[in-house]
Formats: C-alpha cells, sequence, structure tokens
C-alpha cells in the first residue's frame, strides 16, 4: 500500500508557457481552498521561484527540481504525489519516462498529449502495470480532447435517456473559434511526422480510427480530407486540424466504456466556414493550410496576450442521429482561447477532478469520458468556464 503522498498535485513544466498557466490558475482558483496541496516542477529552482513570485502564488508553495533527462527526478517527483500534471511536451520526446514512473508508482497522470501513436505506444507497455498498481493514467485533458470526448459522452447520455439508445453517427462540428493553437501541438505535429517518417508502423497507426482501441476494428469512418456543403447546417465544412487526436480519443472511450455507443458507431469532426462562396473559398483555404507543420508554426513556449486568451472563445455543435432516422443535438463552448487559457483550466480541473471526486476509477490508462464522466463534467461547468447543452 503506497503511503500518503505529501500533495495532491505536482504541476511539472510549471515555468513553460502553459504549465505556468496552470500554476496561476490554481493559485487564484483555489487561493482559499488550503485542503488542496499543490506544488511547482522544472528543471530549474531559480526560474520556478520567480514564476511563482510573478504568478502571485504563495511564498511558501512547495517548488522541486525534476528533469525529463534524469529519469530518477522523475520518480521521485511521482512518489511525492497523487496526481502529476505534466505539460511537458513533445510527450513523444519528454513523457516516456514519466508515464513509466507513475504506471510503476501508482501515481494518477494527466497531460495535454495530442500524439496517437506514443499514447498507443505507452497503452501498449504501461496499461498493465497501471492496473496493478491502481495509477489512473489520463492522456489529452486539454482543448484536444476533453470539450470533444466529454461532448460526445453527454449526448450519448441524453440519447438514451430521450431516444431508449445511444446513436450510432455523430457528426463533431466547429462552430465558432476563437484563439491559436499553442506552440506544443505544433512542436507534437511535427515531432509525429518526424517520427512517422522513420518507422512505417507509425503511418499505419495514425491513419487507423481504432489506433487507440486494441484489438476493436469497427466500421468504416468519413475520412474528412476535404470540403464539403452540409445542406443541413447551410455551411461548407472543412477538415479540423485536431480531428486526427479527437477521434481516436473518443473511441477509445466508447471501448473503455464497453461500447456503451455501439460497435457501428461512426464518428467524425469538421469546422465549420459558412455558406455560400464565401464558405467555400474559406473550407478551402483551410483545407490547404500546412502552416503548423511548418516552420511559420507557433515555437512551445511561445503564446498569445493575457488579452487575447480572455478574448478567445470556441462552441462546438455535436449531431447525433439514429439508426432509425431521429437526432439529437448538443454543444460544448468555452471561454477564452482554446489552445491556453481553457485548455490550462481544462488539466488542472482534470487532476483535481481524479484526486476528489473520481476516486472510485480504477487503475489503468484512460480518456477523459470513462475516467471522469459527469463529475468532470460539473467541475468544467464550475469552475473552467464550460458549458454543456441540448440543442433544439
Amino acid at each position: 500500500m503506497r503511503k500518503t503522498p505529501e500533495f495532491d498535485i505536482v504541476v511539472y513544466g510549471a515555468t513553460g508557457y502553459t504549465g505556468r498557466l496552470v500554476a496561476e490558475y490554481l493559485a487564484q482558483e483555489y487561493a482559499g481552498d488550503t485542503a488542496l496541496r499543490w506544488a511547482m516542477a522544472g528543471r530549474n529552482m531559480e526560474k520556478l521561484a520567480a514564476v511563482r513570485d510573478q504568478i502571485g502564488a504563495p511564498a511558501n508553495t512547495p517548488l522541486m527540481v525534476a528533469d525529463a533527462s534524469d529519469p530518477a527526478s522523475l520518480y521521485a517527483m511521482a512518489e511525492r504525489t497523487r496526481v502529476v500534471l505534466t505539460t511537458v511536451g513533445p510527450y513523444q520526446l519528454y513523457g516516456s519516462e514519466l508515464v513509466a514512473a507513475c504506471a510503476e508508482t501508482g501515481t494518477d497522470y494527466v497531460d495535454l498529449c495530442g500524439e496517437p501513436a506514443w499514447m498507443r505506444q505507452m497503452i501498449d507497455a504501461h496499461a498493465d502495470a497501471a492496473k496493478a498498481s491502481g495509477a489512473r493514467i489520463v492522456f489529452s485533458c486539454g482543448f484536444d480532447s476533453i470539450p470533444f470526448d466529454l461532448g460526445v459522452y453527454f449526448l450519448q447520455q441524453a440519447a438514451k435517456q430521450q431516444l431508449g439508445s445511444p446513436v450510432s453517427r455523430v457528426k463533431g462540428r466547429v462552430r465558432k473559434m476563437k484563439g491559436t493553437f499553442s506552440g506544443g501541438t505544433a512542436a507534437s505535429l511535427q515531432a509525429t511526422m518526424s517520427a512517422a517518417k522513420a518507422n512505417p508502423e507509425i503511418y499505419q497507426l495514425l491513419s487507423n480510427h481504432f489506433a487507440l482501441a486494441p484489438g476493436f476494428s469497427g466500421p468504416e469512418q468519413p475520412p474528412a480530407s476535404k470540403p464539403e456543403y452540409d445542406e443541413n447546417l447551410n455551411s461548407w465544412a472543412a477538415p479540423f486540424i485536431m480531428a486526427a487526436i479527437n477521434t481516436r480519443n473518443v473511441h477509445r472511450s466508447n471501448a473503455l466504456l464497453g461500447h456503451a455507443y455501439g460497435e457501428n458507431f461512426v464518428y467524425d469532426e469538421m469546422l465549420l466556414t459558412g455558406p455560400g462562396e464565401q464558405g467555400k473559398a474559406m473550407a478551402e483555404a483551410v483545407a490547404a493550410d500546412r502552416s503548423l507543420s511548418s516552420d511559420k508554426a507557433p515555437k512551445p513556449g511561445e503564446g498569445p496576450t493575457a488579452e487575447e486568451r480572455e478574448n478567445g472563445y470556441y462552441d462546438i455543435l455535436f449531431i447525433g442521429e439514429s439508426d432509425d432516422g431521429k437526432t439529437i443535438k448538443a454543444s460544448v463552448s468555452g471561454k477564452r482561447d482554446p489552445g491556453y487559457g481553457s485548455t490550462s483550466r481544462m488539466i488542472a480541473e482534470s487532476a483535481i477532478c481524479l484526486v476528489r471526486d473520481a476516486t472510485d476509477t480504477a487503475g489503468g490508462i484512460w480518456t477523459t469520458a470513462p475516467a471522469m464522466g459527469d463529475r468532470l463534467i460539473k467541475r468544467l461547468t464550475e469552475h473552467a468556464g464550460l458549458t454543456f447543452k441540448l440543442e433544439g
């Protein structure tokens, strides 16, 4: 039996752009919550102390040194906390030893990973150890993939109540979004492409919609590779760049929930660009955009101003269709820009949810819907500026 750790949460990567936002959120949102024990970790003690002071965290906020190149420091960090919240990516470059440490020591883990091939490698390597130790490893606790994973879960829960059964087809359509993708997202994409060039097996994983549901092969999924016009929504739709990770996580959730959405479940995501020639032109421009994989992409550590973060938002529509032609709609919207302002709150609340709410979730490698479900939706609604609602 593991001894009671010193901390509930350690924010690893707290001197980085996103990690700093997470620490700042905890310092402000939970300032009066003396029961929440959290600490900041990173490679340099002086930088940690400077960030602690800059974000207005209490002077006695604990700090610890941990470095991805020093596995012993990662194990030591894992031993001291109930949850490691890591923003240190790309995870395929800097995350493998930390997942191993958490799985072995029984420490919960949350990250912002959007790297499906690496996630599958971690599932294959550490799922059994996490189940044995009781560690709950939860990937993708930011904009990829919480609004989408929990959005589908929320819609399916309503479908079971209103229609009597889950729906076999769900369309995720991003209606509005203002904000920037993070430098970490760009770096992860570029690292994944480099890895795929060196290893053909990674290409196969990336093209498999069920890559994160080992042993299961479901129905053919929509390719979502080119613009299309949606007559029901009176809008052109373009491929959504984050669909490659979100769809895999949604199918893993379905598998972990015992295929609660059905074994014939079909899901895709696209970005709505509006009607007419202008909407078509915008959809074609989005489909042709390769900036995230280019030299022009934001770099890790870079990000928008505080004002830009606060003024961002997103709004995602989910349309469920049953086999007998019935439909049901739900939406997930969020305040603040998706890549930073909202993401930093989502991962913080995911960590707190594991500590305080989802205490009955068993060890293993999870997605957010089966690990935390309604309990995380409640937290995100009350604290993080997200709204989940059914639409007519």
